[in-house]
């Protein structure tokens, strides 16, 4: 009997990703681009919730409205929901008690993972679209200690005051350029450092480059979704079982 259970609209998509309002331009790599992931994904935009008043203003406020976007995904099917920006690990207990599902709503959440893997002396430090807006209060909610080192490309050519801005156009060659001095910064300022996450769901497109100029990990949305799938739909695998009719040996008696 192979019986199939429903109680989903579409099938084969587990991860729902809730995506801020924008339309600045998102290259593979970028969490916005479909093509970034090697399996299905489901999105949702949450009406209203722009770059810059999520980042530098308080996303609580548009907490139901994050919540609606996601209880809509998890009827359509999903499993799981992410999101598209690491400042919004300030409504993270809310949406998961909301949804019944896991919920991994920042790339920050993986700091205490990855400190786990570094060897005693040596800490994780965290790439910021912005320094100045990236308080204890968005790294306690995502489980970070508040002395981790922060790097950010505030003071850079235009990587955040184009995505905050939400600029049209991005000329990314530069985006690139301020994520290497931020990388820099952080490595040459902080004693210790061995390893990276990044905070910004938009940076995973320099990610090989940071880990290239540093000669560390770097861990970002990519890598966290890429987990988080593995879980939600786990790779299935052919088992190679003993059975008599695969030996040769079998043939020749009797």
């Amino acid at each position: 009997m192979n019986v199939q259970h429903g109680g989903k609209t579409v099938f084969g998509a587990s991860v729902g990703i809730l995506m801020l309002e924008t339309q600045f331009p998102r290259v593979l790599g970028d969490i916005g681009n479909a093509q970034t992931w090697g399996f299905p994904v489901h999105y949702r935009v949450v009406r209203g919730a722009t770059p810059d008043t999520v980042v530098r203003g308080d996303p609580r406020a548009l907490v139901e409205d994050f919540i609606e976007a996601g209880r809509d995904l998890v009827r359509m099917g999903c499993d799981g929901i992410t999101t598209n920006c690491g400042f919004l690990s300030l409504i993270q207990d809310q949406i998961k008690a909301e949804l019944n599902v896991p919920v991994a709503t920042s790339s920050l959440m993986q700091v205490p993972m990855v400190q786990a893997l570094l060897p005693a002396g040596k800490r994780v430090g965290v790439l910021t679209i912005s320094k100045a807006s990236l308080s204890a209060e968005h790294l306690t909610a995502a489980g970070v200690p508040v002395d981790t080192p922060i790097a950010g490309t505030d003071g850079g050519r235009n990587f955040t005051t184009d995505v905050l801005g939400d600029a049209e156009s991005i000329d990314f060659e530069s985006c690139r350029l301020d994520l290497l001095d931020a990388a820099a910064e952080l490595v040459t300022k902080n004693d210790g450092i061995g390893a990276i996450v990044l905070e910004c769901t938009n940076m995973v497109p320099y990610a090989a480059d940071i880990r290239k100029l540093t000669g560390l990990p770097v861990y970002s949305i990519y890598s966290f979704v890429n987990w988080f799938q593995a879980g939600l739909m786990p790779q299935k695998f052919a088992l190679e079982l003993d059975d008599p009719r695969l030996d040769l040996r079998a043939y020749g008696e009797g």
